[in-house]
């Protein structure tokens, strides 16, 4: 989809369900990284991330699009256009609009850890850190004996979302 066909669907959107022409500019913008859109207060344009369209399809565009054609037109009649504001999010459901994007950035799988396993000379109690200790300054928390480097290992972690 190239920047005049979305320009020309937002004015399709506001046209059938704000009932109101859109008359600036609506574009992509590729350094958008974890929102759907945005629109600009000073020059009233409005962006849109185009992994939207390339990774959840037409519906959550025109989902965003509607979105950012209520700050759009609520800020042009100078109503209250933010978030928090009531005006917007009666005419979020007016339009029924998502207050929300989906996930556009897969969150990292997985994460290198680094496992450091001490041993206490006393006790044998083992400790395992991910921080490197100085084995001169700490000591066994059970019986005050000294530590002891024994392994140190790298593994994968799998993060949860």
């Amino acid at each position: 989809m190239t920047d005049n066909q979305l320009h020309e669907l937002v004015c399709n959107v506001s046209k059938e369900v704000f009932g109101k022409d859109f008359q600036h500019q609506a574009y992509f913008n590729n350094r958008l990284r974890t929102t759907g859109g945005r629109y600009m207060l000073r020059t009233h344009y409005i962006e849109v991330n185009p992994l939207v369209f390339e990774k959840h399809g037409l519906i959550e565009l025109v989902g965003v699009i509607k979105h950012e054609l209520c700050h759009y037109h609520l800020h042009i009649e100078g109503k209250g256009y933010k978030h928090r504001d009531a005006d917007f999010r009666e005419l979020l459901n007016k339009t029924d609009s998502p207050r929300f994007c989906s996930t556009l950035v897969e969150p990292q799988r997985r994460q290198n850890a680094k496992v450091y396993t001490y041993r206490c000379t006393k006790c044998s109690l083992l400790y395992n850190r991910k921080i490197r200790l100085n084995t001169n300054k700490y000591r066994c928390g059970k019986c005050y004996g000294d530590l002891n480097l024994v392994s140190y290992k790298k593994t994968k972690q799998i993060l949860k979302k």
